[in-house]
């Protein structure tokens, strides 16, 4: 039953992400957050393909920017772009690991580096850094607290998953069976649902970014919305207070240790 399960799952995804592929292409959002929904339907099947369709296809003509201004559409773009950009980290990190036989404890610190790593300096800095007046080092010190508060809630959600899938699942932990890959896209899923209220929170402290609308030839006023929008990440640093970011730096710290202390002690 559970290879039949993984070959319709991934039967889905192919014909999900060749979906978005295609569609995505006439729709108004920024080139950064297209990649994104492509790679989120990568790791997510029909999920991500729904929730691009529900959260980001342009319903009418000229409608994409009252669309995407809401807040749970707000949201579901910053925790896309999380997603997206550490989960590339994390499954790179997950597939070295494997070959070269690391522990369990050095494989999650692995897949933690990465994909913090390419999340912030890459997804986040480089592809955002017009945002920050074109300065990337501006755009990394306006990104790393946001982003490492949302890496901190997916990969604690992940390493859940990935051990409790690991434990049980058959020739899970090689990266060359389908079963490897299918319990990363569940985890991943897993993750990404665990690291939306977060996001939540963020956007709303004007900490991280959502969806944004940009047209092939924008009027001036588009243009100015699309420059205020990306620099959410400066206004939150001034509004949110240096106890508050402490407190859910912190907070976000523990969630993480707390999900890799039940993945080193659990036993199946």
């Amino acid at each position: 039953m559970l290879s039949g399960i993984i070959v319709l799952w991934f039967t889905l995804t192919a014909l999900s992400v060749l979906f978005v592929i295609i569609d995505i292409r006439n729709t108004p959002e920024s080139p950064v957050l297209k990649w994104g929904f492509i790679l989120l339907t990568l790791y997510t099947g029909p999920i991500g393909a729904f929730l691009y369709v529900l959260g980001c296809r342009e319903p009418l003509p000229g409608l994409h920017a009252q669309y995407v201004a809401t807040r749970w559409r707000q949201v579901l773009g910053s925790t896309m772009h999380c997603v997206a950009g550490d989960g590339m980290g994390i499954l790179v990190g997950a597939i070295i690991g494997s070959l070269i036989h690391l522990s369990q404890l050095e494989d999650i610190a692995l897949e933690y580096i990465l994909g913090l790593g390419f999340g912030w300096t890459i997804f986040q800095a480089l592809f955002m850094k017009d945002s920050a007046g074109g300065s990337f080092t501006k755009a990394l010190k306006n990104t790393f607290l946001p982003e490492l508060i949302s890496m901190n809630y997916l990969m604690a959600a992940m390493v859940v998953v990935m051990t409790i899938g690991m434990h049980h699942i058959p020739q899970s932990s090689d990266p060359s069976t389908a079963e490897f890959w299918f319990v990363m896209s569940m985890s991943l899923l897993v993750g990404f649902t665990f690291a939306f209220p977060i996001n939540w929170w963020l956007v709303s402290n004007h900490l991280k970014h959502g969806m944004m609308t940009v047209r092939p030839n924008p009027n001036r006023n588009a243009h100015s919305e699309h420059i205020v929008k990306g620099n959410s990440h400066n206004e939150g640093m001034h509004t949110v207070s240096s106890s508050k970011m402490v407190f859910v730096v912190a907070l976000s710290l523990l969630v993480f240790t707390l999900g890799v202390m039940f993945a080193l002690s659990y036993k199946g």
